[in-house]
């Protein structure tokens, strides 16, 4: 029989995770949307090592008990804090030194050595380029080896924590002309020669978290600091495996957003009953959708909705803890996730009228917050191309 109720270590990370959330991010919200550009806020280094056990970057998978027992670990313990954490600030979330997606890109494909070096910094990820965005096998920033030393040269945008980070894990090309075999990725330190900051985006939301757009003009970093191997596969079997092997990082970390989504769009149904209830509008779950009034009949369907997302996230999760392969399901859940989060926050903001669209509440600012999960880590169109990808066993050539 399917069990559905979280278990009692799962619960624990979910109460931690709401107590730092209600405690220390609702408070300082507001604050530091507003003040958009700064160093990462004070109020979250005394948590950053508490935080460590629940980070969703640490995630990885786990080999399934040989008696098939159930795995609860680290991804869905992931998702449930992550889930908790948003409902009070995504953007602290993402700002808690240690929590880069970079990280995760390391604990999944990193080698001991690189692990015990770089695992505990906060490491970002730099994958977008201004000709590259959804389609990660189009990256132009090339790699060459010179000695003992990498050489990196290109341009990457939209770099989450590129300016407050110790260490980027940058994607880039041994050579052009061999397509997704020869894309590896590099870790490279903050201040690395070569490496600059050109900008720091302003934002419509995530204001807090900071978002850089990066230079490599001969960026030279350690021999050592490649994930994986420098080999270009050369048949076609071995390419799609070694891009796959990088793109596995996703298969985790997609499911991470889906949760910000999770308690963003839960967060903003909660203000929106409580408002509601004080005009005199409460829900009665006694009756029935057709027997309610417009206004509840909304809030019956957005709970379904935010159900039904929880439900795909935590399976995609699971099988990731239980070692299953998860491609499909991280999509799928990230994208109706992120599509979910958009759908209700701004239907919040509109069921509360003014008091929504005001700075009086947190509902404007959920609804900006919620725009950016349904577009990083994949657009909406990519997942729903990767799910359509594995439902009809076609590859990336075949269906576009």
């Amino acid at each position: 029989m399917i069990n559905l109720e979280l278990p009692q270590k799962l619960l624990t990370v979910q109460k931690m995770s709401h107590q730092v959330a209600s405690g220390v991010f609702r408070p300082i919200s507001r604050k530091y949307d507003l003040i958009e550009h700064c160093d990462t806020p004070e109020e979250l280094k005394p948590i950053a090592q508490m935080m460590a056990a629940m980070r969703p970057s640490r995630a990885k998978k786990e080999a399934r008990p040989d008696d098939g027992s159930t795995v609860n670990g680290a991804n869905l313990s992931g998702i449930v804090g992550a889930e908790e954490l948003c409902w009070g600030d995504v953007g602290l979330l993402l700002s808690i030194p240690g929590s880069g997606l970079g990280n995760a890109a390391i604990m999944a494909v990193g080698t001991p050595e690189q692990k015990e070096e770089f695992g505990k910094l906060y490491c970002a990820m730099a994958i977008t380029e201004p000709g590259a965005g959804s389609d990660s096998a189009a990256v132009s920033t090339t790699a060459r080896l010179e000695g003992d030393e990498w050489v990196l040269n290109g341009e990457k945008i939209y770099c989450t924590a590129g300016q407050r980070c110790d260490a980027i894990v940058v994607w880039a090309t041994l050579d052009k002309s061999k397509g997704k075999a020869a894309i590896k990725s590099f870790i490279v330190p903050q201040g690395a020669p070569g490496m600059s900051l050109v900008r720091v985006e302003d934002k419509m939301g995530l204001r807090i978290s900071d978002t850089a757009a990066l230079s490599f003009d001969e960026c030279r970093i350690p021999k050592g600091n490649i994930l994986g191997s420098a080999e270009v596969a050369d048949t076609e079997e071995a390419r799609k495996k070694a891009f796959g092997g990088v793109m596995q990082t996703f298969d985790n970390t997609r499911p991470q957003v889906a949760a910000m989504a999770l308690g963003v769009a839960r967060a903003a149904l909660e203000i929106t009953r409580e408002l509601l209830e004080k005009e005199g509008v409460k829900a009665d779950y006694s009756k029935s959708l057709y027997n309610s009034s417009a206004i509840e009949a909304e809030l019956y369907r957005m709970e379904a909705d935010l159900d039904a997302a929880r439900l795909m996230t935590y399976k995609a999760a699971w099988m990731a803890d239980n070692g299953l392969p998860n491609s499909k399901d991280a999509s799928m859940c990230k994208a109706k996730a992120g599509r979910m989060g958009n759908q209700v926050t701004l239907k919040c903001v509109e069921l509360c009228g003014e008091l929504g669209y005001s700075e009086r509440f947190l509902l404007e600012k959920l609804a900006r917050d919620s725009k950016i999960i349904d577009i990083f880590e994949g657009t909406q169109q990519i997942q729903q191309l990767i799910v359509a990808r594995n439902l009809l066993g076609l590859s990336s050539r075949e269906l576009k």
